[in-house]
């Protein structure tokens, strides 16, 4: 199974790696073209040069670029054109974003809008086109243009309420998005364009906002993700962005992490660098190929100026304070992009796996008749399994039910999925029959409506034959799942106990009740019920487990590392699928990237707050540093990250 780490060209059609930061000068934030200060904005580029940063995405503040209809405000376009010189006298690009009307928890219309829609309004509508258009045709040659956002986050400026979700509709938006770049085409300009609205559209989130990344993805050049996820679960948040970055792997798209970042006022300046660090680093392995963090300073003097004078939080996202001294995470950019230059990483790609983690297409198609909880629990749940498989050290992808299931894995993991449609059902059989191991877990929902299996011929599927009773549960009444293994089962040894924290609603907090018919017993509860079963199909095998283990896992704070993690790596065993490398320790997270020339590179991840080390097994050859030491152990500072060579 292909994995996408698709990258942008650059204009001689090489690979390009965007390492970036959005920018507002402190003279003003977005108001800093009224107040432009040249000097200031050498400074604040040359600190971010000089840091390994050679992009910014920059903002053209919509109410002042553009103070009434067909009007554009020259003294203000000037100043632009000056910070795009700027920018190419010190070799750094921009990406000019035209359709700023919120930013950092505030919405601004331009004077002249009156109330109009924004994506339907057919006169309002053809005043962004000449807008974006006019913009264009300005600046498509000036080499300091490296590509262009059409808005920024526009989602919460066209319903800030509901952000779009339920309120906006997606055959308007994508028409409107193609007037936009049909505009900007027109205008000669030739560099990448995206929409810049955040990725949060209903196959990321299962929340329709009306911005399908389906619709627009044959419109734009790169997906570009905005990750600013709360978490109850320090792996879960670590991975949260990598995550989003697998499941943007649509219409094979380059990703560019456009937007992430946190506040100084939220964290210490050591745990803000494991953050980016984490960030960084999983999402590179996760397919990223462009970071671009919020933002380049403080803004500690505008306190007076709307937003930060009702969102003070807003004004410490730098990764300089408001004098321009570098923080911890600009230092942690810095020695990323280091990295990054030392691997030779436009030509590193991620190699084809044999894992593939399903993910129903009820997150994303709003069938008929079933309920929000159906899309935003696939998500959990995957997500979920995402931790663990990366625990496991598997080298997972990411497999849409709605893109039809790859045939070329040998294990297949369906994480505490209520619903699956019945050719994706057929679809998996026919896996396990051609020879594939097919994983999957019981799960009734988070509600009571339809509330069971949406699995046809389980029985016969699984080898079991089931003892449910209509419009009843089979509620755990225990507060811990204890797995005994009866017999050896990849790397989990005969009489081995996995145990499961048991967490979930009255409804989902439920067990599968089954006997076997044709299954094999794999490992019992504490009650000696089954509790995992392995049944022969074809060539080979369906594995069921009775209970919501991810679901569980899902909604249990401070969860991860749990024994998921054991039994992944035990059905990647029964599977025939070897790691590269792996570490006995879910706290160390294993990736690797391959070199077009054939060197392979292993990233060791730390999610432990303290040092550790770790001694990797190799499937073949030895691990050296990057300076040539032999590696036969791996020493980890707290959250820390070693990249080592696999010389075979």
């Amino acid at each position: 199974m292909r994995r996408n780490a698709a990258k942008l060209q650059d204009g001689g059609g090489e690979p390009a790696v965007w390492i970036g930061v959005n920018y507002w000068s402190r003279t003003g934030g977005p108001l800093m073209w009224r107040n432009y200060q040249p000097a200031v904005i050498d400074e604040e580029l040359r600190t971010m040069r000089e840091h390994g940063i050679t992009l910014t995405r920059s903002f053209l503040y919509w109410p002042d670029f553009m103070p009434a209809e067909n009007t554009l405000d020259e003294e203000l376009l000037a100043h632009f054109d000056d910070f795009l010189d700027r920018h190419q006298a010190l070799g750094m690009t921009t990406i000019p974003t035209f359709i700023v009307g919120h930013m950092s928890g505030q919405n601004w219309d331009p004077a002249w809008r009156a109330g109009r829609d924004i994506f339907s309004d057919a006169s309002f509508v053809a005043q962004q086109e000449w807008y974006v258009g006019t913009l264009a045709a300005r600046w498509k040659d000036h080499p300091a243009v490296a590509g262009w956002l059409l808005t920024n986050e526009i989602p919460i400026y066209a319903h800030w309420q509901s952000r779009g979700i339920g309120t906006v509709d997606h055959v308007a938006v994508t028409a409107w998005a193609r007037t936009l770049i049909d505009a900007l085409r027109a205008a000669g300009a030739t560099q990448p364009v995206s929409v810049g609205d955040g990725a949060w559209g209903v196959e990321v989130t299962g929340a329709d906002n009306g911005f399908r990344v389906r619709d627009l993805a044959p419109l734009i050049d790169f997906h570009g993700p905005h990750v600013y996820r709360m978490e109850t679960d320090a792996v879960r948040q670590h991975l949260g962005a990598a995550f989003i970055c697998e499941l943007l792997d649509i219409e094979g798209r380059p990703v560019i992490m456009e937007e992430f970042g946190l506040t100084s006022d939220y964290v210490s300046e050591e745990n803000a660098a494991h953050y980016y660090r984490q960030v960084l680093h999983n999402t590179l392995l996760a397919g990223a190929t462009g970071w671009i963090p919020w933002n380049n300073t403080d803004y500690d003097d505008l306190y007076e100026q709307e937003p930060y004078s009702h969102h003070p939080f807003e004004m410490h996202f730098g990764l300089t304070d408001h004098l321009g001294r570098p923080k911890e995470q600009l230092r942690e950019v810095k020695r990323f992009a280091e990295v990054l230059d030392r691997l030779d990483f436009p030509r590193l790609h991620r190699p084809d796996t044999s894992v593939a983690l399903v993910v129903s297409s009820f997150l994303e198609k709003m069938y008929p008749f079933t309920q929000p909880e159906d899309a935003t629990s696939v998500f959990a749940h995957t997500r979920q399994a995402y931790v663990a498989a990366r625990e496991a050290d598997l080298p997972v992808g990411v497999a849409r039910e709605a893109d039809g299931l790859p045939d070329d894995c040998a294990l297949y993991l369906l994480p505490s999925a209520k619903q699956l449609t019945a050719p994706g059902w057929r679809a998996l059989t026919e896996r396990a029959a051609a020879g594939a191991t097919v994983y999957a877990s019981y799960f009734v929902g988070e509600h009571s409506n339809q509330r069971g299996p949406w699995w046809p011929r389980l029985d016969e599927t699984f080898g079991v034959r089931k003892a449910l009773r209509y419009g009843l549960t089979d509620p755990i009444e225990d507060d811990e799942l204890r797995m005994v293994f009866r017999r050896d089962f990849g790397t989990i040894r005969a009489g081995e106990e996995l145990a499961f924290t048991v967490a979930g609603t009255e409804n989902s907090r439920a067990y599968l009740p089954v006997e076997p018919d044709g299954a094999e017993v794999v490992a019992v509860d504490a009650h000696g019920r089954p509790a995992l079963l392995s049944h022969t199909v074809g060539n080979g095998r369906m594995i069921l487990c009775t209970y919501p283990i991810e679901h569980m896992a899902a909604v249990t704070p401070r969860a991860n590392p749990e024994p998921t993690w054991r039994l992944y790596a035990a059905l990647a065993a029964e599977a025939g699928v070897t790691p590269e490398v792996t570490v006995d320790d879910p706290r160390v997270l294993v990736g690797t990237m391959t070199h077009e020339d054939g060197c392979t590179f292993v990233w060791f991840v730390s999610q432990h707050d303290e040092p550790l080390s770790c001694t990797p097994a190799l499937a073949s050859g030895s691990l050296f540093d990057l300076d040539g030491a032999k590696l036969p152990t791996v020493d980890l500072p707290p959250f820390g990250v070693v990249v080592a060579e696999l010389a075979r």
